[in-house]
């Protein structure tokens, strides 16, 4: 199992401080124990999913049940509207998806565990079967997921819990709708169904960054339609003023990490020398007391670029005129992990939205050209999408 947050909650206030993400879950439950090191993470995964399936009723049923409030019964014909018409406007294979409803009894589905070394904005990635290498690890507990991340703490890493509303199994069971993100504003649901759809349309393995990418432009451009093809002007103005507020963010967290990524290419490192015979022990003293040194000076100029952060945050806020809707963010310690987690859903996106301008807005070309570009390398992937982006200057 493995499980993707997604920074997308952020785009509307929600200020208790708690990281609202959207995620897709990829259950690889045919894999589960391909490995003894990986049995007991794998159990949790299977027991957690199989306890949110046994939940799940058909929405007809629940529909037609004349217990079940109003408000739940209108967003559920919501939902179902909505999957209609990724289906027949965005070209997204619903396939049986988000046809029934679970209430899980939590606000989270489950918990996304990321982590970068102290000093290095480079994302540990954790080897899943079939899907490879990927930056995250997910936990149906969110005491297993803060125990296992403060575990990692103490290994030298920065690490980041994020709880998670929503996710996709990518095809290998039919996804259920929850109650962790059923009562969300209109343009929220759609644009956490589309991107969560888009994933069963196109997924690459071992490349997070570039998922993630896809499906956030996807969504984006989906909200879009979807209030455009209803004559909700207003909806999408302010769906429009949401998404200038999240690339404004973004550049901002951009700006933070290359300062970082500056910071840490700066670090000379411990020369280390043969020591003559008999100094081995003085040696090994001095470098560590060195090491230790140039530590605590990182620490003190990362520190630095951090509360530059939250000052930038604060004139880009009042900018806004006080909106408050990445105040949650900005509450918890910011560290490598949660920078690295914005990055890995944003950086690719304008290189998508540029492909999709070359296609005319055609969505079976651009699909066409997405597949391509995934059958190419990683590495050459990557290269022609910043290609992409210096294109549309």
């Amino acid at each position: 199992m493995i499980l993707r947050g997604n920074f997308r909650g952020f785009t509307k206030a929600r200020a208790n401080g708690v990281r609202p993400v959207r995620s897709a879950l990829l259950l690889t439950v045919v894999f589960a124990l391909a490995g003894c090191r990986g049995v007991g993470y794998y159990a949790q995964a299977v027991r957690g999913h199989f306890q949110i399936i046994h939940r799940a009723k058909p929405i007809e049923g629940v529909l037609a049940d004349p217990n079940t409030p109003e408000p739940l019964k209108k967003k559920l014909r919501l939902v179902l509207d909505l999957r209609a018409f990724a289906e027949r406007e965005l070209r997204l294979p619903a396939n049986g998806h988000y046809l029934r409803y679970a209430d899980i009894g939590r606000r989270f589905a489950v918990w996304n565990v990321y982590a970068a070394p102290e000093f290095s904005l480079k994302a540990k990635t954790w080897w899943y079967p079939v899907v490879g290498s990927l930056e995250y690890q997910g936990h149906f507990t969110e005491d297993r997921a803060r125990r296992y991340a403060a575990m990692l703490e103490q290994k030298g890493y920065d690490a980041f819990v994020g709880g998670v509303q929503a996710y996709s199994t990518l095809g290998w069971f039919r996804d259920p709708v929850l109650n962790t993100f059923i009562h969300d504003s209109e343009t929220d649901l759609a644009d956490l169904l589309f991107h969560e759809l888009a994933h069963q349309r196109l997924f690459v393995a071992s490349d997070t960054d570039f998922n993630e990418a896809f499906a956030t432009a996807v969504a984006d451009e989906g909200v879009r339609r979807w209030l455009t093809g209803k004559g909700d002007h207003a909806a999408l103005k302010e769906y429009e003023e949401d998404l200038r507020r999240k690339e404004q963010f973004v550049a901002l967290i951009s700006k933070t990490r290359d300062e970082l990524a500056a910071l840490y290419a700066s670090l000379p490192a411990v020369r280390t020398v043969a020591p003559a015979k008999g100094a081995e022990r003085l040696a090994t003293r001095m470098d560590r007391e060195s090491r230790s040194a140039n530590a605590e000076g990182l620490r003190t100029a990362k520190r630095r670029i951090v509360d530059g952060l939250r000052r930038d945050y604060q004139g880009l806020k009042a900018e806004w005129g006080g909106y408050e809707g990445y105040d949650g963010w900005f509450r918890l310690p910011i560290n490598n992990a949660q920078v690295n987690d914005v990055d890995t859903y944003y950086t690719l996106v304008p290189a998508f939205q540029a492909l999709l301008k070359q296609c005319d807005g055609d969505l079976s070309r651009f699909y066409k050209e997405v597949s391509d570009l995934a059958k190419a390398g990683k590495e050459e992937r990557h290269a022609r999408m910043r290609r992409l982006l210096f294109a549309d200057r």
